[in-house]
């Protein structure tokens, strides 16, 4: 079978985690700081906060801006579940704004025309959290204006997108938000196994988040109150959670990053390949911003389906079982049942629907052969007859 995505795991990987195994310390040392370090240096930002997984940084993001009952969290609906969770553990309302029907991200269009509405209703969201999706940018300069003008918080979901960029500048540089979340799921274009991690350029933010992240405790004598008891003593001043990401993702993350620009050149030769390779059949390949340099996390391809006698069910299925690994990102977040049950339906976000009606992701990983390319367009030219 050949995967949608694939990690690599290399000798100097292994021994950067074999190093941590043999230290002192297997969580709570050395490498976890100096992961943030690297990952802060690397994109620009000020500040990088490592956690256990993107999840949970897109949580800690949510508290450390506030989010709580009764208010509102906008997201795209063409994402993994976890961009809209974060809103609900914090007890919040959530909404979605429909996507541009090329970038397949969540629409500024859509999100001017949304806000002049929830002005009007006394509904305006706290946060919104743009999805860059598949690796590729939002529109943020436009969100960022929209922010300015309608007061809410801009948490960018970039677990697609490490190694990406806008506008020349590195995504997690935080110039158009107050928030970046990283993913370092085995599938993403680093791993740490799992893990994920939160950039800033605001000192209260990160002082926040890293409490958050560690139960709610402080040893910081200035955040006490009263006078510390000794090298001993800690207080726990909010509540929080046990979201810290071991030394042993941190150096294997480590060491994956001084590969990140490889792998992001690796994917752009493929993704160049691809457009050759598919040029002559029904399908529709990723739109490319001139603004934005993709990650390339996936490649989706819209089926052209009015041209196609098969369906996407039995074309996936035929795909599958000549051992290419195609997925589907995303089934949209508001038809999930859990979601049907808060009063979301089908044709709410046309757009998105529209999009998984014909999208389907094919193989795409920075160690993929050309050969193993080859098997894939010619499975796929075979099924699509």
């Amino acid at each position: 079978m050949i995967p949608y995505g694939r990690q690599e795991v290399t000798q100097e990987d292994i021994e950067a985690v074999t190093n941590v195994l043999q230290s002192d310390y297997l969580t709570q040392g050395p490498e976890v700081p100096a992961f943030e370090a690297d990952i802060a240096q690397h994109v620009g930002a000020k500040y990088a906060i490592a956690t256990n997984s993107a999840t949970s940084a897109l949580h800690l993001a949510c508290l450390a801006l506030g989010l709580g009952q009764n208010d509102w969290l906008w997201t795209s609906p063409n994402t993994f579940v976890a961009s809209a969770n974060c809103g609900l553990y914090c007890g919040a309302n959530i909404d979605f704004v429909d996507i541009d029907s090329k970038t397949y991200n969540l629409c500024p269009d859509a999100l001017e025309s949304k806000l002049i509405r929830a002005e009007q209703e006394g509904k305006l969201p706290k946060i919104v959290i743009p999805v860059h999706f598949a690796g590729q940018s939002c529109d943020m300069e436009k969100i960022h204006a929209l922010s300015q003008k309608y007061g809410f918080k801009i948490v960018e979901d970039a677990s697609h997108a490490i190694g990406g960029q806008y506008k020349d500048a590195m995504i997690g540089n935080c110039k158009y938000s107050d928030i970046t979340v990283f993913s370092f799921h085995p599938v993403k274009i680093i791993t740490t196994g799992e893990g994920g991690m939160l950039t800033t350029n605001s000192n209260a933010l990160a002082q926040v988040i890293n409490e958050l992240r560690s139960h709610g405790v402080t040893r910081d004598e200035n955040r006490m109150s009263g006078v510390s008891e000794g090298d001993w003593y800690y207080q726990q001043i909010s509540l929080g959670f046990n979201y810290r990401m071991t030394d042993i993702q941190a150096a294997l993350g480590r060491s994956q990053l001084k590969r990140l620009a490889r792998y992001i050149k690796a994917r752009h030769s493929l993704a160049d390949r691809y457009r050759h390779l598919l040029a002559d059949m029904p399908v529709t390949i990723p739109f490319q911003h001139h603004d934005t340099y993709s990650a390339y996390h996936l490649y989706p391809i819209l089926l052209s389906m009015d041209d196609l006698k098969a369906s996407k069910q039995s074309i996936f299925r035929a795909l599958r079982n000549a051992g290419i690994g195609v997925n589907v990102h995303y089934i949209p977040v508001h038809t999930q049942p859990y979601y049907a049950q808060k009063g979301f339906k089908a044709g709410d976000y046309p757009l998105a629907e529209a999009y998984y009606d014909q999208a389907v992701t094919i193989p795409l990983f920075p160690t993929m052969t050309h050969q193993q390319q080859d098997e894939v367009v010619l499975q796929l030219r075979q099924h699509l007859r």
